[in-house]
């Protein structure tokens, strides 16, 4: 009887390791995939803007700080494919961007359209470089942290 219960145990333990095969196979395949999929639209996105500002005949630093958060999450993209760790200061550096892009924005807009969206252009303002400055804290103690 101890024999049938052993063989049914093996069993199950083989069965248990041939399905968490599986998961795993179908996780890591799902992961490359969508992570190829992020990548592709990242580099669609980004030729998208760069011919937009080739059809313009201009760019602004706007549309260069655009192709800059491209660029960065081409690269966590990139990182977390070799590494399979998601850098966070890359998503800091991210939202950097983009704040910038949003200031510079804001500070290229007459006053009275910031006045509309805003209530005050001064509060604005200052909620857009407080964020910055946040932000670029959170990378010093990030850094700093991981030494």
């Amino acid at each position: 009887m101890n024999d049938n219960w052993e063989q049914l145990r093996r069993g199950g333990r083989r069965a248990q390791g041939l399905a968490d095969k599986v998961g795993s196979s179908l996780v890591v395949g799902f992961h490359t995939l969508a992570l190829f999929g992020i990548g592709a639209t990242i580099v669609w996105a980004a030729v998208f803007a760069f011919f937009k500002m080739v059809a313009q005949g201009h760019a602004t630093v706007e549309d260069i700080l655009l192709l800059f958060i491209y660029l960065e999450l081409g690269a966590m993209v990139g990182i977390y494919f070799t590494t399979n760790r998601m850098p966070v200061r890359f998503l800091i550096y991210v939202a950097l961007t983009a704040l910038t892009r949003l200031l510079i924005g804001m500070v290229n807009v007459d006053h009275v359209d910031i006045k509309n969206a805003l209530n005050s252009p001064h509060v604005g303002l200052l909620a857009v470089t407080g964020g910055i400055l946040f932000l670029s804290l959170a990378v010093l103690v990030l850094r700093y942290a991981s030494h």
